[in-house]
């Protein structure tokens, strides 16, 4: 699907175009949502060098993902996507030329419809295509602050299940979780700041000082949000020693509970395997309180036994 984004008497139109007509002259952004090879074909036309695939939009070598020829500046970047729980990465593909951004995605990206809705809406003005392309990477960054806020929310009630024994399966699932998504809205937030920085070393010369006063603010802004990535990092992993450390309490304190039993019951299993020789020379076969005795033996080593523990606090 190919759509165009017409800027013209300061109104934004949008507007789907097929492979028979051409790019309207005051296109500022066009993006193609999973094009077929009859798009591709189409769009190699107005390109010097082979449309990217999504083999190629998914390379992670920095040659691959930033550089410049005659069509532009050329830049890869991963992009956060929300699915449930979870955070996945989607790798976008930006062409940024002279009269117009153009976009090549294999899926559907939350940012691209949340600019898509203020566009319409008009709660963004670009009259050009840097600046909807700086637009679009302050709402990542945006959403990168939230993500981690997010996960921020989830730790603080992941702290007070730790110590609830009943909870300790859902706990490290969550962790586990919250782990693998601070890993990708970190390595989305190094992709995002390697773009930006690459940007600002070789396109500085079509940028003007406010989109340059842009883009230096949302560098700083990263540098802002490493050390709390880090943070959760750190967190992650003090709450997984904290519940690997209680977990394994709570199993010391079960194997705890049968080395007592089986030492309590052994003074008495002594006593019965003893009386259950059968020798003619044992006297207390022939007495009539021989089992009485015998089992009140074993009562008072149990008991004994128990209580020498008590004595010693072992219990």
């Amino acid at each position: 699907m190919i759509t165009a984004y017409i800027y013209e008497n300061r109104q934004l139109t949008v507007t789907e175009i097929n492979i028979q007509d051409s790019i309207p002259a005051s296109t500022i952004w066009l993006d193609l949502y999973k094009p077929d090879d009859a798009e591709r074909e189409w769009l190699s036309h107005f390109s010097v060098e082979e449309v990217p695939d999504e083999e190629d939009i998914n390379e992670i070598e920095a040659s691959a993902r930033f550089y410049q020829n005659s069509d532009g500046l050329h830049i890869n970047s991963l992009f956060p996507q929300r699915v449930g729980q979870d955070v996945r990465g989607v790798n976008v593909s930006f062409n940024l030329r002279t009269n117009f951004l153009l976009t090549i995605r294999e899926e559907d990206v939350g940012l691209i419809r949340l600019l898509r809705n203020y566009l319409r809406l008009g709660r963004l003005e670009v009259s050009t295509p840097q600046e909807l392309f700086l637009e679009l990477f302050n709402l990542k960054v945006d959403y990168l602050s939230d993500l981690i806020e997010d996960v921020y929310t989830v730790l603080e009630n992941v702290g007070e299940q730790v110590f609830d024994s009943e909870e300790l399966d859902d706990v490290f699932k969550l962790i586990t979780l919250q782990e693998d998504s601070n890993g990708k809205i970190r390595l989305s937030l190094l992709d995002t700041q390697r773009s930006l920085r690459y940007m600002q070393r070789y396109y500085r010369g079509q940028l003007s000082d406010e989109h340059l006063k842009d883009l230096r603010e949302m560098l700083s802004d990263i540098e802002s949000l490493m050390p709390h990535s880090q943070f959760i990092f750190d967190k992650l992993n003090f709450l997984l020693d904290a519940a690997m450390g209680f977990s394994g309490l709570q199993q010391n304190k079960i194997i705890k509970i049968f080395s007592v039993a089986a030492v309590v019951f052994l003074p008495p299993t002594l006593i019965a395997s003893s009386y259950g020789m059968n020798f003619n020379g044992m006297p207390e076969l022939q007495w009539q309180y021989g089992y009485p005795m015998a089992i009140l033996m074993m009562l008072a080593s149990a008991a004994g036994t128990y209580f020498f523990f008590k004595r010693k606090h072992w219990l």
